[in-house]
């Protein structure tokens, strides 16, 4: 997907070609009056006011054929300068535009420009004239508060792309449909998979049969990994009270992103709040008994679920939603062992992203912004040793990375693994975080190998992040093709006649349910073309044909997603093939 914002040339021409669009709709509806028309990643919008009218769908129709008369008439675009006074003079009747100029200082002299009989105040740049605005797509109209704020009017927002040649723009048009037919939301509702209700609340996903099997299967097969590094797992509340979060510096850093408090009416001194994370709660259970050196390092982790409170503009499906669990444990270790364990945490995530296949990402090393120090814990050594220590492990593990100032948590710096998403979202997956900070407020303490007490270093990762946006990525990037061990249901058996092979069919589904593989018999009395349609529809992996043949043999026809190819086999050497293929995991 093309990030419009990135490239200087695909900027200029898709805010040229806002001011077009801005020119079209003057031309239908003469009373419109303009706020602001930025580009942004995906293309461009502008905001408008219409009086009373509001757009239709139909209407983007409209505004595209006044455009390419627009462009196919080609006016030159000439900028003018002209003072504030005679801005405020021009702009009079407009009070959006007289809202821009009157927060621009006096004497600042204010560019215009014109095209036709259509002129708009703007910074610029521009193209020289619309008709390099003509290969152009209206995608979608909304509503948009001006200035974002509730309380004032709602204006018309369209947004629309522009590039350079008809081939570009088919083939970003293209990449659009295939990005709605990958949106994770669409998916799913298509294959259900999760869904949310007004009345449950914005935000809060409720996951069904299909998608409760994905979310099992992931736990335990993370888990698994994690127990066999040594990785031991707890569960602890998914409320508590502020006091903890006081203790941990989250009330002062992170209170405007909770729910909020639920007092105690029969205890005024006790508050509590659902937790938008659980590294505390595993901070009181590694000070809950006196650790040796011998004992590290304590790899606490847990499949917790957690809720933030994210502004309802924000929430995106399961990607970003205010109650998701976490794939999440902290290391406990002595200052000793942080690289070990750091190069631990980072192969574990490179062993997940083969299985699942995923080659697009990168390490970003996320460090403290050192000119707003403020918002972060602990002193400047502290910070300069960890962001040091979590470079050299990088460079040691020779893993490509690039850095970003002001991305590290408020404790420590961390490595955070970017995906690219298959429809374009930069997504934070799996992330390692150095902590001293947290140690020292809990005042964990472990005993030496000397007889002292010395601070832990605490190391937090989590490496699928958070189930909920894992699964959301992967639908995009599988198109809702999940890998056959991860598939709600892995095989459909499909009677030729329900009557004559049903018997048989059920025998396949008993053996196949014997193996522990999800699976259903389709002996509806539809036709049988239609049956295998609606198995594809449903994107199970593999469709099982039964006729006499399979009966007389006792074997399966086989039919995997997407091909329209078949083979047949004897019903043991499938079950072997299947057993196999789920093993691997591939």
């Amino acid at each position: 997907m093309i990030n419009f914002k990135e490239n200087e040339a695909l900027e200029t021409l898709n805010h040229s070609c806002a001011h077009m669009m801005a020119h079209a709709v003057k031309h239908l509806w003469p009373q419109a009056k303009f706020w602001v028309g930025p580009v942004v990643e995906e293309g461009f919008y502008y905001d408008i006011d219409l009086g009373d009218y509001t757009i239709k769908d139909e209407d983007l129709a409209r505004i595209e054929k006044e455009m390419k008369k627009i462009a196919k008439d080609g006016k030159r675009i000439v900028r003018v300068e002209i003072s504030r006074e005679e801005a405020l003079e021009q702009f009079k009747d407009d009070p959006y535009k007289v809202d821009l100029i009157s927060r621009m200082e006096e004497g600042t002299n204010i560019s215009m420009y014109t095209q036709g009989d259509y002129t708009d105040l703007c910074r610029g740049p521009h193209v020289d004239n619309e008709k390099m605005c003509r290969y152009f797509k209206l995608i979608k109209h909304s509503g948009a508060y001006w200035k974002g704020d509730k309380n004032n009017k709602v204006l018309q927002r369209i947004y629309g792309v522009c590039l350079p040649t008809q081939e570009e723009l088919d083939r970003h048009l293209a990449d659009l449909e295939d990005a709605k037919e990958r949106d994770h939301r669409k998916l799913g509702k298509d294959l259900s998979m999760f869904m949310f209700s007004d009345i449950v609340g914005a935000g809060l996903p409720m996951y069904l049969p299909n998608g409760f099997t994905v979310r099992r299967l992931l736990s335990d097969y993370i888990m698994d990994k994690e127990i066999d590094m040594g990785y031991i797992h707890v569960m602890t509340p998914s409320v508590a009270s502020t006091k903890l979060y006081k203790i941990s510096g989250h009330w002062d850093h992170y209170k405007d992103d909770m729910f909020p408090v639920m007092q105690d009416r029969r205890d005024p001194d006790n508050a509590y709040v659902l937790r938008p994370m659980n590294c505390p709660e595993h901070m009181i259970m590694f000070k809950s008994k006196l650790h040796s050196y011998r004992d590290l390092p304590v790899r606490i982790a847990e499949i917790a679920n957690d809720f933030r409170f994210e502004a309802s503009g924000a929430l995106t499906g399961i990607e970003r939603a205010r109650a998701f669990t976490q794939n999440d444990s902290h290391i406990f270790c002595t200052p000793e062992m942080i690289k070990d364990e750091i190069k631990g945490v980072t192969k574990l995530i490179l062993d997940v992203y083969k299985d699942f296949g995923f080659e697009n990402y990168s390490f970003r090393l996320s460090l403290r912004d050192p000119e707003n120090k403020e918002k972060y814990f602990g002193h400047d050594e502290l910070w300069e040793k960890s962001e040091k220590q979590l470079r050299e492990v990088l460079k040691e593990m020779n893993v490509p990375y690039y850095e970003a100032l002001g991305e590290a948590a408020f404790y420590g710096p961390k490595i955070d693994v970017q995906v690219k998403s298959a429809i374009g979202h930069d997504v934070t997956l799996s992330t390692i975080q150095l902590d001293y900070q947290l140690p020292e407020r809990f005042e964990l303490e472990y005993i030496s190998n000397d007889g002292s007490r010395q601070r832990p270093v605490v190391i937090h990762r989590a490496i699928l992040g958070s189930l909920d946006r894992f699964i959301a990525f992967l639908l995009e990037e599988t198109k809702g093709i999940l890998p056959l061990w991860l598939s709600p249901k892995q095989a459909v058996i499909i009677p030729v006649s329900p009557e004559a092979h049903g018997a048989y069919a059920r025998k396949v589904y008993a053996d196949l349910k014997a193996m522990g593989i999800r699976c259903s018999v389709d002996d509806r009395n539809e036709k049988l073309g239609y049956r295998i349609r609606e198995a594809q529809t449903g994107k199970t992996p593999i469709q099982i044909v039964v006729g006499d043949g399979e009966v007389e043999s006792n074997g399966v026809t086989v039919r995997r997603y997407g091909s329209k190819e078949q083979t047949k086999m004897s019903a043991e050497d499938f079950y072997k093939v299947l057993r196999e293929e789920i093993a691997s995991k591939k």
